[in-house]
């Protein structure tokens, strides 16, 4: 193997066999199993009084230790960024089940997100009873959850259907049981709300995308002839495979056509591409400006990427699936087959036909900062902890347990 295929594959083939052989996938798992919450055995502690409206708050987030440039983090935090600038006091509670060191991840937390005040705590450090916690992925909604008799108020922000992260399976199944705990629920875009809604009978307030037209933004209005993708093989919902397909039968058509990669730089593609790894929103955006066309494939909840191409003159080829169009509505986008050739199809008309301007594409996004979401995200917390106010928008499992608190 190492005469015929070199010695990544070599290293590769004997890093798989020690994985297999250690038992490595009992790592995977998210959750320590203490943490695990079932609805139905569910009596969450409420706090006795209410603060009065405008009392300065204290409100924690449970989240995942981030990776530079999380997109994921990214967008919440920004969230926290809001409610402190609304005058209250966040903590952010990182969630490692495998006991890493917390240090480190407050350096990566500081580094990324230098405009962020909030106390960096770890969940095994225990969840004192603030006003509210606010819990930011499924795994850290059963934490929230597990601590049943915790006195305090409790929110989810959803910015997937998480449930689809995984197989028919534990994590499967585990994973959509949150939304029957009754936190009160913030959705990412409307897709989700009304998905909770006719699945759950959930009721959640919608935070819409925002787009940082001020990073992306049109820096080449000249026709360009790149073609760019979204390269992640460990996030399934990303279609890494799928994409690859698809750009190596566009690059069988179009081989003098240069394709831009991003987000891993260990990938390896069949065809000649320029990685660009991990990547600045900055840096992003000059590849972007280099493009005609970008190919954006999430099997979940519309990313953020059609909108950020969009921000730069190019034009994004999603492929068709009801989660994509939900949150996704710009003439400019090209709807595609879920497939290899409908893919390669998609981009090839963008690059043969004729085809908008960078800068007519480019004016075509809507001026979305990410004050709306960050408005909604305040109020919901706040209505959450102070008491509805004239317009209450709680979720129907969050009103019956106000009710009876």
């Amino acid at each position: 193997m190492l005469r015929r295929d070199g010695t990544r594959a070599l290293a590769q083939r004997v890093s798989r066999m020690a994985y297999q052989r250690l038992g490595v996938a009992e790592l995977d798992f998210p959750l320590d199993l203490n943490d695990v919450t079932d609805s139905g055995r569910l009596d969450l502690a409420v706090p006795a009084t209410r603060p009065a409206r405008g009392t300065p708050l204290t409100v924690g987030w449970i989240c995942f230790p981030p990776a530079l440039g999380s997109g994921g983090h990214t967008t919440l935090f920004r969230m926290v960024e809001a409610v402190e600038a609304a005058g209250h006091t966040c903590v952010l509670y990182l969630y490692d089940p495998l006991g890493s060191d917390l240090r480190r991840h407050e350096e990566v937390i500081r580094r990324g997100w230098p405009r962020l005040r909030a106390e960096v705590r770890a969940v095994s450090d225990r969840l004192p009873p603030l006003d509210a916690y606010v819990a930011s992925a499924w795994p850290t909604a059963h934490v929230l959850a597990a601590r049943s008799t915790l006195a305090t108020r409790r929110l989810y922000f959803i910015q997937d259907f998480e449930p689809l992260f995984h197989p028919a399976g534990a994590e499967y199944v585990l994973a959509e049981d949150t939304y029957r705990f009754g936190f009160r629920a913030i959705t990412v875009g409307p897709m989700l709300a009304d998905l909770l809604r006719d699945r759950f009978g959930v009721s959640a307030r919608v935070a819409h995308f925002g787009c940082d037209v001020g990073t992306y933004r049109l820096t080449n209005p000249d026709d360009r002839d790149g073609v760019v993708f979204y390269a992640k093989h460990d996030v399934a919902r990303r279609g890494f495979a799928l994409g690859v397909l698809a750009l190596r039968e566009f690059h069988r058509r179009h081989p003098a056509c240069e394709i831009h990669l991003f987000g891993d730089p260990s990938v390896k593609v069949p065809f000649p591409a320029t990685n660009h790894g991990r990547t600045t929103p900055q840096q992003l955006s000059e590849i972007y400006n280099r493009c005609t066309a970008g190919l954006a494939l999430s099997f979940t909840n519309v990313s953020l990427v059609p909108d950020e191409f969009l921000a730069c003159g190019v034009i994004p080829v999603v492929g068709e699936n009801p989660y994509a169009r939900g949150g996704l509505d710009n003439p400019h986008v090209r709807w595609a087959a879920e497939t290899p050739r409908g893919l390669a199809d998609a981009l090839s008309a963008v690059v043969e036909g004729e085809r908008p301007s960078p800068s007519t594409v480019a004016a075509s996004v809507r001026s979305r900062p990410w004050d709306d979401a960050q408005r909604v995200t305040v109020e919901t917390i706040e209505d959450e902890v102070y008491g509805p106010t004239d317009s209450p928008k709680p979720s129907g499992a969050s009103a019956r347990r106000d009710a009876s608190a």
